[in-house]
């Protein structure tokens, strides 16, 4: 008599090949039954010997296909019915969609082969692709992973497709975005009709359209090859892209983007290409090849003059669609920038007639395709670093996959900060954490939060009068003021700094586990409403987190504002410096601003009492010659670690730990008093960053001590900061103490985690309320 069983397998596993894999599993163990997609994931009916049904269950487990991700594998007897042979069934809808979906998947080395084979029916087809790659979250609409639920819904396949997609045994078979060149869509190439850079009699002459996929490719080609600048359509928006060794194609682009000085990615054809711009370890290889294909910033072998200024690194990345590797086939240049198709600080454009109104003016031609692209995802950017890999800007080929699995009793919904945005939807205790949206403090960004909202919303069926709703504690954050707007009955707030350390918790499952967790960035609403980022907490994501020091305080003239001016920042530490030389004078030069500033330092008039390490590090910046505006976040701060990567080894200043506090008035008067000595400013930036790491070593290993701690958790912006990374790591291993270091690696340290942390306490119901003057931060910031 027949066994049989019943398998539920959740994670990614719609999009991935996933059942055509088991149906060939189940045919090579004879067994008879059923396999089908449905909202948890996927759910299998097998009926057969015993041995067949283990060595069924024993290869699942150990060889899945390459693109799937099984989280659980739920294995049960079940009643044998009879059945006589082994279907894939239609996609079933009963309750609430909690299935991983899968991100966006590189193409595959088969397609590949095809995509440049002249006998087969996709040669030079930029739409190939399989149940191993292709796209996945920016085609698809809604679940299960159907083709009626993608934006390929509206092209029929022909008889060619409809074999292999009905074809268990072909690894096309329902690959929901199948296409080839006689039933699906194609590209063209399409010149920019007007360039508000030129008048009207020197606008081009030549405004004819190019057509087929093919001729469009070659000729998108020439036009990079001619130093011209091509919006190009991808997965999840348009590409800016320009040849990375023509200095003025380069500069045409800074220039018609308005992007002054932060680096442009490049995309390069091979890893061996890869290798001759940049020096790539085993781990920044094994980043820049992994099924993310994330842009990967590696320190530089080669100047291109324009793409990175002051940088001693290049982001790269390789070929991710067959465009790609059509284009370089083609004969486009061996170096390609390849940047978001937008003005600067806007989220990139995704939508056609948007990007031929948007980047008029900017690009010189336009390759377009006909897919549509159901939501903007941009490239996604990580690094090798100290502690494991880090990835800064969590999208394409992350997203939105779960990063982790919460004990939330019922959905949750986080908004995240208002830079650097993401947000986490939770449901059955999965956390999907978005794709990066961007600042909201530009239109098109919050525009694109608001969607993102409603499609995470709307994609997993989720009522909002079930949702509980956490938001960050700063009241005037563009996603505080939203979350009044959803009508949600169950609304919070969870504290920036905390949130950031939980988001590393929650990465690893640890829950109840004490440490002494520290939330260095640039700004934060603070408990007490001061503006709060260089905080050090104790506690667990399940008790919560008590602040137990800081930096010492300073005044932050202007607020936020002075984020954008590093000699205005500067004003507030300064003032705490005794005997301070003259710094509008030589060597410092410091601008009118900085006065400016000075004197509503002195006046306290609109002055914020700041903890912020960001804040330090941009006054440390303009104290050694950066004293112009900031062109993008964090400038400075770079720019400090730039110059400081270039010197030896030096002693560090003294940062120390006095009670509750790092003062950074020894550190700070250290570098004025070496700069006037004329000592070397790359020399002082060294003693500077090994300062702050040795400062921060020794609180952490006194609190631990104090607590009965042997974990540390570092989040928050400043620790993008690889160069204070490898100096802690350095300085905690010589150390009495032995202490483990953890780090974010599934999402950003910087703002782009923030939601997951506020998932992860909203999990437990450590909410955070603005504290009442006279009250310490440990002792009612939690409500």
């Amino acid at each position: 008599m027949a066994s049989a069983c019943s398998i539920r397998v959740r994670g990614v596993v719609q999009g991935v090949g996933f059942r055509p894999f088991v149906y060939r599993l189940a045919c090579a163990n004879t067994l008879n039954g059923w396999v089908l997609n449905a909202e948890e994931g996927v759910e299998i009916h097998l009926e057969g010997a015993e041995t067949g049904l283990e060595a069924f269950v024993r290869d699942l487990k150990t060889q899945p296909p390459p693109a799937a991700s099984i989280a659980e594998i739920d294995v049960r007897p079940a009643e044998a019915t009879g059945l006589h042979e082994f279907t894939i069934r239609t996609s079933q809808r009963r309750e609430r969609p909690t299935v991983r979906i899968s991100p966006d998947l590189p193409v595959c080395d088969e397609c590949l082969k095809e995509l440049f084979d002249p006998a087969d029916p996709r040669y030079w087809y930029p739409y190939i692709n399989c149940t191993n790659c292709g796209p996945r979250y920016t085609v698809v609409l809604g679940l299960p992973y159907d083709r009626p639920n993608t934006t390929m819904k509206d092209w029929r396949l022909d008889d060619y497709c409809s074999a292999e997609y009905a074809n268990p045994g072909n690894r096309r078979f329902h690959a929901q975005p199948l296409a080839c060149p006689a039933c699906g869509p194609s590209y063209h190439l399409q010149p920019a009709l007007h360039s508000r850079f030129q008048p009207d009699h020197l606008q081009p002459d030549n405004n004819e359209t190019t057509g087929g996929s093919e001729s469009s490719i070659h000729r998108a080609a020439e036009i990079l090859r001619a130093g011209e600048i091509l919006a190009v359509k991808g997965l999840g928006g348009y590409h800016l892209a320009c040849d990375a060794r023509n200095p003025a194609a380069v500069a045409t682009l800074r220039d018609r983007k308005y992007r002054k000085e932060k680096p442009f990615a490049l995309m390069v054809r091979d890893v061996e290409r890869a290798h001759a711009l940049v020096e790539l370890s085993s781990e920044a290889e094994a980043l820049l090849t992994s099924v993310a294909r994330p842009i990967v910033l590696a320190p530089a072998r080669i100047e291109l003059s324009g793409v990175a200024p002051e940088n001693v690194e290049l982001g790269v990345m390789l070929p991710y669609t067959p465009l790609h590797h059509l284009l370089f086939a083609a004969g486009g240049p061996e170096v390609l920038v390849m940047t978001s198709a937008n003005r600067s600080s806007e989220p990139i454009a995704y939508e056609d007639e948007d990007a031929l109104q948007g980047l008029a003016g900017i690009a010189d031609s336009f390759l377009i395709g006909q897919r549509p692209i159901a939501r903007r995802v941009d490239d996604s950017v990580a690094r090798a670093g100290a502690f494991g890999p880090i990835v800064l800007r969590r999208s394409r080929g992350y997203a939105p996959g779960a990063v982790a699995s919460l004990p939330a009793e019922g959905p949750v919904l986080t908004l995240g900060a208002d830079l650097k945005n993401t947000i986490t939807l939770v449901v059955d205790g999965q956390a999907f954490v978005s794709q990066h949206i961007g600042d909201l403090d530009h239109y098109q960004s919050l525009r694109a939060f608001h969607e993102t909202i409603e499609d995470m919303v709307s994609m997993y069926k989720v009522p909002w009068d079930e949702l509980l709703l956490v938001h960050d504690l700063h009241p005037q954050y563009l996603s505080t003021a939203h979350a009044a707007t959803l009508g949600v009955p169950q609304s919070h707030a969870v504290q920036h700094h905390r949130a950031h350390v939980a988001s590393v918790l929650a990465e690893r499952g640890e829950w109840t586990k004490r440490v002494v967790g520290v939330s260095f960035d640039g700004t934060g609403y603070g408990d007490d409403g001061s503006i709060w980022g260089g905080e050090i907490f104790v506690g667990s994501v399940q008790q919560g987190f008590d602040q137990v020091a800081h930096l010492r305080r300073a005044a932050l003239a202007g607020g936020d504002a002075a984020a954008h001016y590093p000699a205005q920042a500067a004003a507030g530490f300064l003032a705490q410096i005794h005997n301070l030389p003259d710094v509008l004078a030589s060597p410092f030069a410091f601008p009118e601003r900085y006065r400016n500033a000075m004197e509503l330092v002195r006046k306290d008039v609109r002055t914020f009492a700041t903890t912020s390490v960001g804040r330090l590090f941009d006054a440390a910046a303009s104290l050694l010659g950066f004293t112009r505006e900031v062109t993008f976040e964090g400038q400075a701060a770079m720019w400090l670690e730039q110059l400081a990567r270039s010197a030896p080894l030096k002693e560090p200043y003294p940062f120390p730990f006095i009670g509750r506090e790092l003062d950074f008035r020894p550190l700070l008067r250290a570098v004025v008093l070496d700069r006037i000595r004329g000592r070397d400013i790359r020399e002082i930036a060294r003693s500077f960053q090994l300062g702050i790491a040795q400062g921060l070593r020794n609180a952490l290993t006194g609190i631990s001590r104090s607590h009965g701690l042997d974990t540390v958790v570092l989040s928050g912006g400043v620790f993008q900061n690889e160069l204070l990374l490898e100096d802690l790591k350095s300085m905690l291993a010589e150390g009495e103490r032995s202490l483990q270091v953890w780090t974010n690696h599934a999402v950003p340290p910087n703002d782009g985690g923030i939601s997951l942390g506020q998932a992860a306490l909203a999990a437990f119901g450590q909410f955070d309320t603005i504290q009442q003057p006279g009250e310490h931060p440990s002792e009612s910031s939690h409500a």
